[in-house]
């Protein structure tokens, strides 16, 4: 069973920086998927970004691009998201997703979901 903790949400003006680390435990796979989606209040989750265990170009949201950059540490079973330029539409609720396999923006196609971690920007 794989367990997801997300860390590093708060709160932070308009224009400035936050990074978000999940860690993942119980997982033996080596080609999985783990990323980041986000659920502001009454609306649904979207994905932010996913990125595949074995390389290949990450997946971004159109709505993060150019801003946001997903990053693995193999060796740890982590995952990063550095948020750059904030904007207060980045306000939401965000979750660590892991699916063994393929990357997918989806999160239909995710089993296992962290607690989530808190992002405010105002």
């Amino acid at each position: 069973h794989v367990q997801l903790v997300e860390s590093g949400g708060g709160s932070v003006q308009a224009g400035g920086s936050l990074r978000l680390s999940c860690a993942a435990s119980g997982s033996t796979y080596i080609r999985k998927c783990m990323g980041w989606f986000r659920q502001a209040p009454g609306k649904e989750r979207e994905g932010v970004a996913v990125l595949y265990s074995l390389g290949g170009s990450p997946d971004y949201a159109d709505s993060v691009k150019g801003r946001f950059t997903i990053s693995q540490d193999s060796a740890k079973n982590t995952v990063f998201l550095q948020m750059n330029s904030l904007k207060p539409e980045d306000t939401a609720m965000y979750y660590c997703a892991f699916r063994p396999g393929y990357c997918y923006l989806s999160r239909d196609l995710f089993g296992f979901w962290g607690q989530g971690t808190q992002v405010t920007v105002s």
